[in-house]
């Protein structure tokens, strides 16, 4: 029950955030229309006339005059927050902060991408370690094995893991060299896969807990589990850096706004039947963190070997196919952060340097840990945080300040959030400083214990 209403929580404030990106979105645009309807009146009267020195005087301070005065003499009225142009968060950032902001925008981003890139390079190893070294008979039924029990061999689970980490990275770290591109099909495949293995195991769940077969038994509520849990959620809803690639091409953008409603309730509706599925299904005690691989070594559940195998290599299909796009960002994000107007890298520092700063630290992680839930947990917790809730809040914040002395206060963002009063923003920010205090104190609670 706790975790089914923080969960409806965690589901409110990122949609908050989501309308606040699409809102600077607009205010970015806007400034860009701005900006060219400004050179082309330029260009106009350099065509037409010469200057007096009154009138350059008066061009050379264009963003203090409300772009209205522009659209009079530009003849017919121009809606500025049309969102035509995919503006990345990136560039918003570059737009309305200063250039501390910028950084500090890009450090997030770049902390995030990491943990992004070593939860994906220790959930491929485990999933294949769980499938060549699981009782896949239907003999044994669901049971919770230790890194130290062996896989084949003298060699131990823990052994396998490290090897086939170490066949991922040979195999997939050579694509972070270079660029990733025409990955369309790629990407309709893997969604494809996925909502075929979701829907399999929200089916495979109900039939068994129908038949009267389910092993769980979960309490009220776990309260120890809540700062976890705010981690994972964070990083289950996070969406916001991508909505300028999914927003721009909608061609009408009027019903944005329901469509966005529609969606965060469908991903409400899934995640709360996947994982209520998951709690009264399965013994808690012998979850995997990969939820998948609950279906691999259990016939009881699923008894069609097939099917058990494409379940439990689910995971290395889409995440591998993630790992390099994923990795090809993280990389670019470096080279944005520390590039300087008019210079240029070298080619070791382009090629060799950037690319092996993006593989090695995630890799390194993966070696050290696959504790799946604690690197989720804690991507989501502290760079997920940033991006999800205090990134948009300060992009909407002074995207709006930004644009009175350009616009005036006459026109009205059409794509204005519904939670257009300052509180909602500065709510979020200090909504997300108290989550991020609670798991901090919650994690040294637990290594005191220890």
């Amino acid at each position: 029950m706790a975790g089914g209403i923080t969960e409806t929580g965690e589901l409110y404030s990122p949609y908050m955030t989501t309308t606040f990106v699409i809102e600077a979105m607009a205010a970015a645009n806007a400034q860009l229309c701005w900006k060219r309807r400004e050179q082309e009146e330029v260009q106009d009267n350099d065509s037409t006339s010469d200057y007096s020195d009154d009138d350059v005087r008066g061009r050379s301070e264009p963003e203090t005059r409300p772009i209205l005065s522009v659209q009079r003499t530009g003849g017919g009225h121009v809606d500025h927050f049309d969102i035509v142009e995919r503006v990345e968060m990136g560039q918003m950032a570059s737009m309305f902060f200063n250039k501390v902001g910028v950084n500090m925008f890009y450090i997030c981003m770049v902390v995030y991408l990491y943990g992004d890139l070593a939860i994906y390079a220790a959930a491929v190893p485990i999933s294949l370690m769980e499938v060549a070294c699981g009782n896949h008979s239907c003999s044994a039924g669901s049971v919770k094995y230790d890194d130290t029990d062996l896989c084949w061999g003298p060699v131990t689970r823990k052994d396998a893991y490290k090897v086939f980490l170490s066949i991922f990275t040979l195999m997939l770290g050579p694509f972070v060299f270079f660029d990733a591109q025409k990955t369309k099909y790629l990407q309709i495949l893997t969604s494809l896969m996925r909502w075929i293995a979701f829907t399999m195991m929200i089916i495979l769940a109900l039939i068994r807990i129908g038949k009267g077969r389910g092993e769980g038994h979960p309490r009220m509520a776990q309260i120890s589990g809540v700062p976890n849990l705010f981690g994972v959620c964070v990083y289950s809803f996070m969406c916001q850096h991508s909505l300028p690639s999914l927003v721009t091409p909608i061609s009408d953008k009027r019903s944005v706004g329901t469509l966005v409603v529609c969606d965060y309730v469908l991903i409400l509706g899934f995640y709360g039947l996947l994982s209520f599925t998951a709690i009264f299904c399965f013994d808690s005690s012998l979850l995997h963190d990969m939820y998948t691989l609950n279906f691999t070594d259990n016939c009881d559940v699923l008894d069609i070997p097939a099917l058990r195998y494409f379940l439990g290599l689910f995971p290395v299909f889409t995440i591998s196919t993630n790992f390099p796009i994923i990795a090809v960002t993280l990389r670019n994000n470096w080279k944005t952060l520390f590039h300087r107007d008019g210079g240029t890298y070298p080619w070791v520092v382009d090629r060799i340097v950037f690319p092996l700063i993006t593989l090695v630290p995630p890799i390194i992680v993966a070696f050290c840990t696959h504790n799946l839930e604690s690197l989720v947990g804690i991507t989501g917790a502290y760079a997920g945080t940033g991006i999800q809730y205090v990134i948009p809040a300060l992009l909407v914040y002074f995207g709006r300040r930004h644009l009175v002395p350009l616009l005036g206060t006459d026109e009205v963002n059409k794509h204005q959030s519904p939670f257009r009063h300052t509180f909602w923003v500065w709510f979020v920010v200090v909504w997300a400083t108290f989550c991020l205090m609670f798991v901090t104190a919650n994690i040294i609670l637990e290594d005191t214990k220890k």
